[in-house]
């Protein structure tokens, strides 16, 4: 069971977030928390595997607040869920230690998915974040970096598909593979090309 802490001050965008999760089988809403100050204390207390982070809140704002939990726990799982999706929120909440970035106009059912990736270790974010970030970065870096030496034909792939933002399962429906073998080339991509995150390793796809 995927336990997860609503850290937002809109009592009926919580309402709608805890009536999505309790819907699922594998989540339970723990606790919530109508501002950041609230959030950091429960998250201490409760421990819950992802907390759920609006950015913009009364005193203590999400990033803020993030930055604290993340601080104290460094494993916490912080997934930002909010309206604003510009680079002046987006890039203060990854540097804060969020794991993931999600837009509150996903559909459901991302937004379902976005906290078990969260849980699994992953870094969900929204399909036109996903592209900012590796257009920012390739605009960044001009000179494309010479392919990744030592990889498989399928690790090739896997990196594709990271690149086009793909989560582990859908990369495992695309190759008809499972997922553990997927997250197996993950890790495996990881280790030979350097890359701490999923997000490097979707930049390095569109370097290569």
């Amino acid at each position: 069971m995927i336990r997860v802490l609503l850290v937002d001050d809109q009592q009926l965008i919580r309402a709608g977030l805890r009536m999505l999760c309790d819907a699922q089988p594998d989540i339970e809403v723990v606790g919530e928390a109508g501002d950041g100050r609230t959030g950091v204390e429960m998250a201490a207390r409760l421990v819950p595997d992802v907390v759920v982070m609006d950015l913009r809140m009364p005193g203590v704002d999400g990033i803020t607040a993030t930055s604290r939990i993340v601080g104290s726990r460094p494993a916490a799982r912080v997934l930002v869920l909010t309206t604003f999706g510009d680079d002046d929120h987006l890039y203060p909440a990854l540097q804060a230690g969020a794991c993931g970035f999600l837009l509150k106009d996903a559909p459901p059912e991302e937004l379902v998915q976005g906290v078990r990736q969260a849980a699994a270790g992953e870094s969900p974010f929204s399909q036109d974040v996903l592209r900012r970030l590796v257009r920012r970065a390739v605009d960044a870096r001009p000179e494309p970096r010479p392919p990744a030496a030592g990889l498989t034909a399928r690790e090739h792939q896997v990196l594709g598909l990271v690149g086009e933002g793909l989560s582990n399962a859908e990369i495992a429906e695309r190759m008809h593979i499972g997922v553990t073998t997927v997250k197996t080339h993950i890790t495996a991509l990881m280790t030979k090309t350097g890359s701490p995150n999923r997000v490097r390793l979707a930049l390095l796809a569109h370097q290569v």
